[in-house]
């Protein structure tokens, strides 16, 4: 079951939509160009298109199942008493004293350009459940850290 917004279920099923109508017809006229090109025995282009088209039904049937599974978390019965799923957290590095600030999201909506991490992630694993003024210690691949948390808001 993946948990997400209802702004990430959204451009998922947009995202769907995209591929299952515009990519797919992409991926059928460039099987037909290639296939225009003569004998296919030997025809790489061919084979390419072909490939592409499968690995976008697969991306297409990937996507359906997390939205089948999908599950929309209702932000107004969230509390910013503890981290959980859809927290935004300011911790501090205690080592370091560098302050982060991360919102806790579901794997298909993890961006960290955007201050999104997956609620799968080592520091949102370490995160989930503790409050403000706890110090968590967090195994992160580099080894490691403890984090100070300073602000939890949804």
């Amino acid at each position: 079951m993946a948990y997400m917004t209802q702004e990430g279920y959204d451009k998922m099923v947009a995202k769907l939509r995209h591929m299952e109508t515009v990519d797919r017809s992409a991926a059928s006229a460039a099987i037909a160009e290639a296939r225009d090109k003569g004998d296919l025995s030997e025809n790489s282009e061919y084979e390419a298109a072909k490939e592409a088209q499968a690995m976008l039904e697969l991306r297409i049937n990937q996507l359906k199942a997390t939205i089948a599974e999908a599950k929309i978390i209702d932000t107004s019965k969230l509390t910013a008493d503890t981290v959980q799923i859809l927290s935004t957290v300011t911790m501090k590095n205690t080592k370091n004293g560098m302050q982060m600030k991360y919102t806790i999201v579901s794997e298909s909506e993890a961006n960290l350009r955007e201050g999104k991490i997956s609620s799968q992630t080592p520091i949102a694993q370490g995160l989930l459940g503790h409050k403000v003024g706890d110090v968590v210690e967090v195994q992160i691949p580099q080894g490691t850290i403890n984090l100070e948390i300073l602000d939890i808001a949804i």
